[in-house]
């Protein structure tokens, strides 16, 4: 069981591992939840988490965390496992509840199953002890939040069968499977790699496993994605009913659908059309979407602008698994906090959208009905033109699966692959006549003896059936293991910045340099090096004018760590109750006098936090004299003094040259000199105000973001009581 307040414990979920067993299998669905969250009905929702983090802005509507119909997907891919259980909770807390898990480089091309947890590039090696550590943190994390959590990598490549036993007998829930991301983009023979997509499907079937398919592969790859339109179609259609002939469930059938384009190209009028036909075509599979990874650079704004489009096009055309690639992709820096911010956006979005198609229509006719069916009939001439040429490898071979042309065109740059070519060649063997595998979820011809009701009986069952012949391997490395990693990041009582591994020590800074590019670029990795960091590297940068400037991002890691025990952590602040604020209020009249100071026309939060119908102080009963916007500091201390107030409330926004210290400061100098400072409570407000600050120019309290009417109330209160008591 994990208590909120504390670390996951990775050390505790590697002991007994050899013992575990996965609790469940299959894939889970949100269920639909038709309740108010809060004071909002909603028309798309599912059940809400017994523990979550909402979004920042859900503060002003009592902290409700409403949970959208589609699976949210976040994608790991740090290297180390035990990292990314930690990141893998805090997905969770916001909404994941699908994670998915990038193999590392190169492990399309492993012959077989690789043991241990070496660290990975790119990715995680999938092994047996990094899946079943993981699925047995995230059994963990469910309950935590109160979500079953689908756990996801990659059946596929050359040891994609043995994967697949693997994942089926360890609980992982989803998988991609698509022997044509074998073929295009692994190199990997075509009849080798149909026989095993077929024995792994036949497995993922067995064992519930959701399929996503890999066509978004072409379109996250190819030179104008926006042209190949039928062909990922076509691609779409091959996996997916080849899945089904195989014994699959319609239903366990997702297709990975990527939009072709992204601003600044008109990406509605290519991506809409496109995400309609699929839903029309193959209305009887499941919907995945994902961003289009072609199309990011390094900026984490532009990234979730686009991110945002897709959203809208998934409320509008429907989408089952929503993923979330997050602008690190960009990057090459997979980043803790992106992450969650990923998950967020989708869940901001999503909800933000609670309804739609009750409020618009798509329409049939004109131009969005006309491109639909013009990308169907491509899609379908290209499928007919492949069994004319004698099917799916034949096709291949002669390069039909092109870069850059919407078919029918083709301009030479087809993938071309050779039926008795790739890795792989010639490894796939006919059965003899008596073959016979003690095996379930067996796929092809199986010569089981009839006097057996199921094929693993002769071996009193296998390890699909009973988990505990699984012959279970640790660490095969002496060096390069979870043990030696997390020895040398052990907790000493040290506190060091992260954003990737356990005491990374990365750190980033967003500079602005008024100079052109190159020298901007340079310019910030001397300052990262001033400030002491350790290999620097630029990750972003953007020109505001070629003559005036440059935004640069550089990234580097400290060279030193913060001593827990040493810090000054400030107590956290109790609040008096509100009975006993009414009651004292009751018997103790109090007055107080509030504006916003200087020049400032700012006045919303000051009215939050004064007036009764925003639950303000004045619901204690304290009697507010409010002067408005722009009030001079003078005019507010004599109000003070004229109505015998015990409180003066300052408002007071940032602006150039730091004019909200310099009020606070105006306002205690002007008491002082009124010989009126021991008779008001002084309290400043605003965005950029904090108590120290506040404290630092004179005044009695401060109160910065998220401050409520409740907490200045109980500050006034309290010191008033104090005051009374000497």
């Amino acid at each position: 069981m994990l208590e909120k307040d504390k670390k996951i414990n990775v050390e505790e979920i590697l002991k007994d591992l050899d013992k575990y067993a996965p609790k469940r299998r299959g894939w889970h669905w949100r269920e639909e939840h038709d309740e108010p969250i809060g004071e909002f009905t909603y028309k798309e929702i599912s059940k809400p988490l017994e523990n979550s983090r909402s979004l920042p802005s859900s503060r002003s509507f009592n902290n409700i965390d409403p949970q959208p119909i589609p699976i949210i997907t976040s994608e790991i891919a740090s290297g180390r496992f035990e990292d990314d259980i930690r990141r893998m909770r805090m997905a969770a807390w916001h909404g994941a509840d699908h994670i998915m898990v990038i193999r590392t480089a190169g492990q399309s091309h492993y012959d077989g199953l690789i043991e241990g947890t070496p660290e990975g590039i790119g990715g995680v090696p999938i092994t047996r002890k990094e899946v079943r550590a993981t699925r047995k943190a995230l059994d963990l994390i469910e309950e935590e939040v109160g979500r079953p959590i689908n756990f996801h990598s990659y059946v596929s490549g050359v040891a994609g069968p043995d994967i697949a036993v693997m994942f089926a007998e360890e609980g992982v829930n989803g998988a991609h499977q698509d022997p044509q991301y074998n073929v295009l983009y692994r190199n990997i023979n075509m009849v080798r790699s149909f026989v095993d997509a077929a024995v792994a499907k036949k497995l993922m079937a067995w064992a519930g496993t959701l399929q996503i398919d890999g066509a978004h592969n072409a379109n996250a790859t190819a030179m104008k994605g926006y042209n190949v339109m039928p062909e990922l179609m076509v691609q779409h259609a091959i996996n997916s009913k080849f899945s089904e002939l195989i014994g699959m469930k319609s239903e366990n059938i997702a297709l990975s659908t990527v939009p072709p384009t992204a601003p600044p190209a008109p990406c509605l009028r290519y991506d809409l059309p496109y995400a309609v036909a699929l839903r029309e075509l193959f209305r009887n599979y499941k919907m995945r979407a994902q961003m289009n990874t072609k199309y990011m650079d390094s900026c984490t704004r532009e990234a979730t602008v686009t991110h945002t489009l897709n959203l809208l096009i998934s409320k509008l055309t429907s989408v089952d698994i929503q993923s979330t690639i997050t602008p690190d992709e960009g990057r090459n820096v997979p980043w803790h906090y992106n992450n969650i911010h990923a998950v967020n956006t989708a869940k901001q979005a999503l909800i933000g959208m609670d309804g739609l198609m009750d409020l618009v229509e798509l329409k049939k006719d004109g131009y969005l009905g006309e491109k639909v069916r013009e990308l169907k009939e491509r899609a379908v001439l290209f499928l007919e033109e492949i069994l004319e040429n004698g099917g799916y490898f034949e096709a291949v071979e002669k390069g039909f699966f092109v870069d850059s042309g919407e078919y029918p065109a083709r301009n030479s740059d087809g993938i071309s692959r050779k039926i008795d070519g790739g890795i792989g060649v010639g490894t796939v063997v006919e059965r003899d006549e008596d073959y016979f595998a003690p095996v379930c979820g067996h796929f092809g011809y199986n010569n089981i003896p009839e006097k057996y009701k199921k094929p693993c009986e002769p071996i009193d069952g296998c390890t699909l059936c009973k988990h505990g012949k699984i012959q279970y391997i640790d660490e095969l490395d002496e060096e390069d293991n979870v043990y030696r990693r997390m020895e040398k990041v052990k907790e000493d009582g040290t506190i060091i910045p992260e954003v990737e591994w356990k005491k990374d020590g990365y750190v980033s800074a967003t500079i602005f340099i008024p100079e052109e590019e190159r020298t901007a670029e340079a310019a910030a990795l001397e300052m990262g090096k001033n400030m002491n960091l350790i290999d620097v590297e630029v990750i972003h940068k953007q020109i505001m004018q070629d003559a005036e400037g440059t935004l640069v991002e550089i990234k580097g890691r400290v060279n030193f760590a913060v001593k827990k025990d040493e810090l000054k952590v400030p107590e956290k602040k109790e609040l008096l109750s509100d009975d006993l604020m009414r009651e004292y209020v009751k018997e103790n009249p109090i007055k107080i006098v509030a504006a916003t100071v200087g020049e400032d026309e700012h006045s919303v939060g000051l009215r939050e936090i004064i007036d009764i119908k925003h639950g303000g102080i004045e619901r204690y009963g304290i009697e507010c004299v409010y002067l408005g916007t722009s009030c001079p500091v003078e005019k507010l201390i004599d109000a003070a003094i004229e109505t015998k107030a015990q409180a003066i409330v300052a408002s007071t926004i940032i602006t150039h040259n730091d004019v909200h210290t310099k009020n606070m400061k105006k306002i205690h100098d002007l008491c002082v000199e009124k010989g009126v400072r021991d008779k008001f409570i002084l309290v400043s407000g605003g965005t950029q105000v904090t108590n120290e600050i506040a404290v630092a120019n004179g005044m009695d309290g401060g109160f910065g973001r998220g401050t409520h009417g409740n907490d200045v109330a109980s500050f006034i209160i309290e010191t008033l009581m104090k005051k009374n008591e000497e």
